[in-house]
């Protein structure tokens, strides 16, 4: 174990252990700003990790290897020998948002950063080199050249540490979310409005009251985004739910069909599965 001397000498592993004290799985950078490269019995993932690369730490190397993969919150690996080396040549720190629960939205320019004060709510904020990180609570697939100027980085990749930031961090919001989708359902995978005219002698529909309908929509989006297992049973029951209460009175539009869909295709659902998951709900409640 490295001795408290040789970790207050190490600049960057104080702010690492502190990042993991924090939650926040840290890695060093080397020169040039990225990962260090894999040990040679990893190289070319000669090891077969590709399979497993799914979450924080799949290697037991005991250098930092696989890039965002090595990033942890284990102060005994941090602190090891191995790690120390790394350490000691590191020019910059890195961390991996979706291992800390977090989404980075990297704004490259002013350009981009003008378009999210008006497009996104405020939130934590970072500055970097060129713009700004904007850091929403909330972990999603990661995607670069989301929009120009604009990269989503949270599970399977890192960003760069580059202090606090300022600002009170506030949820993921959904139009963030659905930038990370790289199709968007289109009219054939997203069904029309449904137009199912309410019975004869009913009162003006209360669904189409924005906020009832608006709420209903959000709380099946945040079912959804939070199933940790069998997201495709999820999906399908969500799907029924919001058809029993909004589907017989014309009230729903593309755009809260749109909304769940990418909410789904957000948790790997493909948008065949997705319009066949409506289709079969839309079929059960007789629609």
């Amino acid at each position: 174990m490295t001795q408290p001397t040789d970790i207050r000498r190490v600049p960057a592993l104080r702010t690492a252990l502190a990042l993991a004290e924090a939650g926040v799985p840290p890695l060093p950078l080397r020169a040039g700003k990225v990962p260090f490269g894999n040990c040679p019995s990893c190289k070319d993932s000669s090891c077969g990790d590709r399979p497993n690369m799914k979450a924080a730490g799949p290697c037991r190397c005991p250098a930092p290897c696989h890039g965002w993969a090595a990033a942890t919150t284990d102060p005994a690996v941090l602190s090891s020998p191995a790690w120390m080396t790394a350490w000691r040549r590191a020019v910059a720190i890195a961390y991996h948002p979706g291992g800390a629960g977090l989404t980075v939205v990297d704004l490259d320019d002013a350009e981009a950063i003008a378009w999210a004060r008006i497009a996104l709510p405020a939130t934590r904020t970072v500055p970097t080199t060129r713009g700004e990180h904007w850091i929403y609570r909330g972990a999603m697939a990661s995607r670069n050249a989301v929009r120009p100027g604009v990269d989503i980085k949270s599970s399977m990749a890192y960003a760069r540490y580059l202090g606090p930031g300022t600002g009170r961090l506030v949820d993921l919001p959904d139009t963030v979310r659905a930038m990370a989708v790289k199709k968007l359902p289109s009219a054939r995978q997203a069904p029309p409005a449904i137009i199912v005219p309410a019975q004869a002698g009913d009162a003006e529909c209360r669904h189409r009251t924005p906020a009832y309908l608006d709420r209903g929509i959000a709380m099946a989006v945040q079912r959804i985004t939070e199933a940790r297992s069998a997201v495709h049973a999820t999906v399908y029951r969500t799907f029924l739910a919001v058809l029993s209460t909004h589907g017989r009175c014309g009230c729903l539009t593309d755009a809260h069909v749109t909304r769940l869909f990418v909410a789904a295709q957000t948790k790997g659902e493909s948008p065949r599965h997705c319009t066949d998951a409506w289709t079969n709900a839309r079929a059960t409640l007789g629609l």
